[in-house]
């Protein structure tokens, strides 16, 4: 049912981005939108990691560079049946994470700095395992196929007013102006649309490839306290790219929580406490145990042998 409602909202954003490009140039205008949607979708499949990657300064880095992180990411790739993904490192104080790639095959991860230094290592773990679940299910293309349409939408609003003199757009100037506020809008309601319906199920799915659904829920908490903590500059200059994140980082100091691209963290971390309970345990291994409580049982009664008895409570028997 995901996936069916995922392919609709696609469709809904494509014939958003040819709804637009007729309402500002009539057929030309239509078929001048489907040739772009068609060259932004094909390069977007084939350059889609290393175009956000790049938005995101992320650089890659070595199992020596980042020992913790890359023997993380190996582990969880080899429980999840995945290839081994290409491991990033951003230079950023905000705890975040994303993935990205046209396929499991030419996938990468990437993490922030701030978040290897808040999170343990049960916690980076989940985080880890939410991002190839994204992976495993292909959320990667869809979610970055889907990003590219936003931002070719926008880029067309913001010409409309070179379109707006043409014979076929009956809009006028008031319509134009409409087109340009209300466009880039409503694509970015599909496109918090599609993300919300892809991150409850890679949080399940994280939580079933590391076996801690407790600690992805607790993951979620520190990172969404984080990033209001911190603000992420590139993310803010891209916002189109923020539903790739497992945590909105727009949620600084400008308006990102207008239309968040995430569903709310409440309700996440809610739905992992629920699969705990049907995983079994608690789902979450700590870091450390330490010294175990005195048990509270009452002492079990000594057995008797034949021949003699246990002493009674201050009361003798009587011969």
């Amino acid at each position: 049912m995901n996936y069916m409602r995922t392919a609709l909202l696609l469709a809904a954003m494509t014939g958003l981005f040819l709804a637009v490009g007729y309402m500002l140039g009539g057929t030309g205008g239509m078929i001048f939108a489907f040739l772009f949607a068609v060259f932004m979708n094909g390069y977007a499949w084939w350059n889609s990691d290393k175009l956000v990657l790049r938005m995101q300064g992320a650089r890659p880095v070595s199992e020596q560079e980042a020992p913790r992180l890359y023997a993380t990411v190996r582990h969880l790739s080899q429980r999840a049946g995945l290839p081994m993904p290409k491991v990033y490192l951003i230079d950023q104080a905000q705890p975040n994470a994303f993935a990205t790639g046209r396929n499991p095959e030419n996938a990468a991860v990437a993490a922030t700095t701030g978040l290897l230094q808040m999170l343990d290592s049960d916690e980076v773990e989940g985080v880890m395992a939410h991002e190839l679940a994204h992976i495993k299910n292909r959320d990667t293309t869809i979610m970055t196929l889907t990003a590219m349409i936003a931002g070719a939408i926008s880029m067309l609003a913001n010409f409309a007013l070179f379109f707006g003199g043409n014979r076929d757009n009956h809009l006028g100037f008031v319509g134009v102006i409409a087109i340009m506020v209300f466009a880039p809008m409503a694509a970015l309601l599909v496109q918090m649309a599609i993300s919300r319906t892809r991150e409850f199920s890679a949080d399940r799915g994280g939580a079933e490839i590391s076996g801690k659904p407790r600690a992805l829920a607790s993951a979620l908490k520190k990172l969404h306290q984080g990033a209001h903590m911190h603000q992420n500059d590139r993310a803010d200059a891209n916002p189109a790219t923020a539903h790739l994140f497992i945590i909105n980082p727009l949620s600084g100091k400008r308006m990102g929580n207008l239309f968040s691209t995430h569903p709310d963290t409440g309700e996440r971390i809610a739905a992992l406490e629920a699969l705990t309970g049907k995983m079994g345990g608690t789902g979450y291994r700590r870091p450390f145990s330490g010294p175990t409580r005195p048990s509270t049982s009452p002492p079990a009664s000594p057995r008797r042998t034949p021949g003699t008895s246990v002493p009674s409570s201050g009361r003798k028997r009587r011969p």
